[in-house]
């Protein structure tokens, strides 16, 4: 009660100018802190009295548990409290003068003024809460100890792992259970993952496959269209595509050959099964090629259209592949126990030096949510026979989103809202552990067989060079690297799944308890890279994902990348009459062509767009890099403009949008990151500059039609000027189609399209 009653008097004894300060900074004033002055007075005057001896004596003895007072409690639960616009009261007029812009900018009433104003308020925002609110949730945690290690509200003091469960789930202490497992599945020669796995490479073939450049093929298949197979080794047979498919042939852990047809129920229409085929076309096909262990780049994930689909069936694939992993090791288990002394032990090499197999890289929390449900599903036979799944309703809690919390009246594209939905938290991660009929959730790294997480989540894990806790050695054996939505990486920070890739299937620093009598041979050769199956999913191709496909690569069996050229772009879809200009800048080498853009146009675009008739400019920058250099260079010359990015504060954008519209400002500098997070509705644009072409191609169309908010009625006066290089070639294709772009890349001259309406 004493610690409860003093943080209720601190709180209440603050002024409103050391709330502010509290909230923003997690601590008070060093000029108003009382703690830190009695502390100060401590240092200069270090003499206690013998009953201050004896409190600090019995605080010292008291439970591990809580080490805190109730004071950074408090502090604890105001750490997330939103950023002001700006110092003192100028928060609260800024925010007010928000308001005031959003209303008297958008004539459409509560559609437009929920975007920017307070109709959407940023997922990372909190609410400031009351004195009371404070204080209820200090009492009540100091009540009842509830366990805030976790919740995002408090800030993640320390990460939740199931260590109740560790002997339950332990590999080595298990044995297979003749009802529940594929007991024989070691013994069928044609089971893709003993045939991968148990393969024995020799020194002169990884040398080989270490030096020489790969040979590469194409073939054309029903549904995912071009692809091009490559590999180091000899060639191996052509694979084709399944037109029909026996689940029985597919070797399958049993479990999952009768769930499979059941989970996948809502993706067959009748029009896709005239076999009964469990798969749809685009299933069948990606699972023929997961199923023979290549790699796989398949460029045209779609959130709308194919998403669900691929996550089902990659899904199967990862979930197949464990559930034959760990019956292997747990068969193994029975048969050393009841093998005769003597016996040569090496017949029994069936794992990594870590137990992770599997590792998942998903954007948010929602997609992570809906694998694990995938997961359950494929598992439960009926529903009789429900499996054990440990720390679910924690699980539901964190990853789970409340369907409140997302204002009613916004409208955005159907592709953000796809992408979008649900839990959006981008910091996550989590092991999952299972064995035969039960999942464990929250389990600890090296108990985990799957490792579901986010490129931000890994990365503070595996840590930096010279950092103290880091950790890595957990990404050793992965056998299976699935990557999905990797071109939203591109949008949060690719240099994270670099990071990932550099520190995967490296030889672990500690030995982390593992019986060395059962690993594989491979892992010992630190050759568990060349067995490595990466999966990896995008809705678009790009150089740097193209790199990681190519460069970090290194599976024995080769790689399948579909490689589709776009035959319409989507300046198809671009609804307003408006001439197109796309200006042809020259670049000696890749690394080049960022300064000879920027010298490209600073010396021949802009002077062009420097005038006033030519005001109401918006240009469009997909790098946040070039942004930085061009507002640099845009203050340096006192020019006239504003700018957003995605890192600009919600008031500061609704200046800029009010400033542009009524043309108080020449020029808008605008991000594609911004776009890409708030799809807000830009009025007022004349003139449309882009910078580069977007990365994602539909962004261009949707830019462009952006001009049809305009109001004034100059449709004669509206220019849209493009810069690009020769290195863009797939970017171009995607905006204009591949006919289209080998005419302009033939031609050094600009190339002037006028497109009406929808071409």
């Amino acid at each position: 009660m004493g610690k409860r009653r003093a943080g209720r008097e601190l709180l209440r004894s603050l002024s409103k100018k050391q709330k502010k300060h509290l909230r923003e900074f997690g601590e008070e004033h060093p000029f108003y802190d009382k703690l830190l002055l009695l502390l100060l007075v401590h240092l200069c005057f270090p003499f206690q009295s013998e009953d201050s001896d004896k409190s600090s004596a019995e605080s010292d003895s008291e439970t591990e548990v809580e080490q805190v007072s109730g004071y950074h409690k408090l502090l604890a639960t105001l750490k997330t409290s939103p950023e002001s616009e700006s110092e003192e009261g100028e928060d609260e007029s800024e925010s007010e003068e928000a308001e005031e812009t959003e209303a008297e900018m958008d004539s459409e009433g509560s559609q437009e003024t929920g975007e920017a104003e307070g109709g959407e308020e940023d997922k990372n925002d909190v609410p400031e809460e009351e004195e009371d609110t404070a204080e209820q949730i200090l009492s009540q945690q100091q009540a009842d100890g509830t366990d805030t290690s976790c919740d995002p509200r408090h800030g993640v003091i320390e990460e939740f792992t199931d260590v109740k469960h560790e002997s339950e789930f332990s590999l080595e202490t298990n044995f297979m259970e003749e009802e529940s497992g594929d007991c024989n599945a070691d013994k069928r020669d044609s089971n893709p993952f003993k045939q991968h796995m148990d393969k024995e490479l020799e020194d002169k073939e990884i040398e080989k496959m270490s030096t020489l450049p790969k040979t590469s093929s194409q073939s054309q298949w029903p549904r995912l269209g071009q692809l091009i197979f490559s590999s180091t080794l000899e060639k191996h047979k052509t694979l084709k595509a399944d037109k029909e498919v026996d689940v029985k042939q597919l070797h399958l852990h049993k479990p999952l050959e009768s769930t499979w047809p059941k989970v996948n129920k809502q993706f067959l229409s009748s029009a896709d099964k005239p076999s009964d085929s469990p798969f749809t076309p685009l299933q069948r096909e990606l699972f023929c090629v997961m199923n023979s262990y290549r790699d796989l780049f398949y460029p045209e994930r779609n959130a709308l259209t194919n998403g669900e689909e691929i996550r089902h069936v990659y899904c199967l694939h990862a979930l197949n592949h464990v559930l034959k992993a760990n019956a292997q090791v747990l068969s193994n288990n029975a048969k050393r126990r009841d093998r005769k002394p003597g016996t040569d032990t090496d017949d029994y090499r069936d794992q990594g030096l870590t137990r992770p197999k599997v590792l998942m890289i998903v954007p948010f929390r929602e997609c992570a949510l809906r694998i694990v449900h995938t997961f359950i599903s494929l598992l439960e036979v009926n529903d009789k026979k429900k499996i054990d799944v440990s720390n679910k309703k924690r699980f539901k809690g964190e990853f789970g989103s409340d369907p409140e919390e997302k204002p009613p009246n916004l409208k955005r594209p159907e592709d953000y809202e796809a992408i979008f939905a649900g839990n959006i938290d981008d910091h996550f991660r989590i092991g999952v552990a299972i064995l035969q009929k039960s999942m464990r959730l929250y389990a600890p790294f090296y108990s985990s067989d799957i490792i579901i997480a986010s490129p931000l989540g890994i990365r503070t894990v595996i840590g930096a060079e010279g950092e103290k806790k880091r950790d890595f050695d957990f990404l050793s054996s992965i056998e299976i690297l699935i990557i999905d939505q990797a071109d939203i990486y591109l949008m949060q920070n690719w240099e994270h799944v670099l990071h990932l890739m550099k520190h995967i299937n490296l030889l672990p620093l500690d030995s982390h308890g593992v019986d060395f009598s059962r690993v594989r041979m491979l892992n010992l050769n630190n050759w568990s890279k060349y067995y490595r199956q990466t999966l990896l999913f995008s809705a678009l191709q790009d150089p740097q994902i193209n790199s990681v496909f190519n460069k970090h690569c290194f599976n024995y069996v080769g790689q399948v990348a579909v490689r589709n050229v776009p035959l319409t772009g989507s300046i198809s879809h671009v609804v307003v009459q408006l001439p197109h200009v796309f200006r042809r800048l020259e670049a000696e080498s890749v690394t080049s062509v960022i300064d000879s853009r920027f010298q490209f146009f600073i010396d021949k675009v802009l002077p062009e767009y420097r005038d006033a008739i030519m005001s109401h400019t918006l240009i469009f920058v997909p790098s946040y890099f070039d942004y930085v250099r061009l507002r640099n260079y845009f203050k340096k010359e006192d020019l006239n403009f504003t700018h957003i990015c995605e890192y600009t504060k919600k008031a500061a954008v609704c200046r800029a949008r009010r400033f542009f519209l009524k043309g108080e400002k020449q020029f808008l500098l605008f991000t594609e990151r911004f776009h890409f997070y708030k799809r807000y509705t830009i009025k007022g644009i004349r003139n449309l500059v882009f910078y580069e072409l977007p990365t994602y191609s539909h962004f261009y169309s949707e830019i462009c039609n952006m001009l049809k908010a305009t109001d004034s009625g100059v449709d004669a006066t509206w220019t849209c000027t493009v810069l690009y290089s020769k290195y863009d070639a797939q970017k171009l294709a995607a905006v204009v189609g591949i006919d289209r772009t080998a005419q302009m890349l033939q031609s050094k001259k600009n190339v002037h399209l006028f497109v009406t309406g929808e071409n």
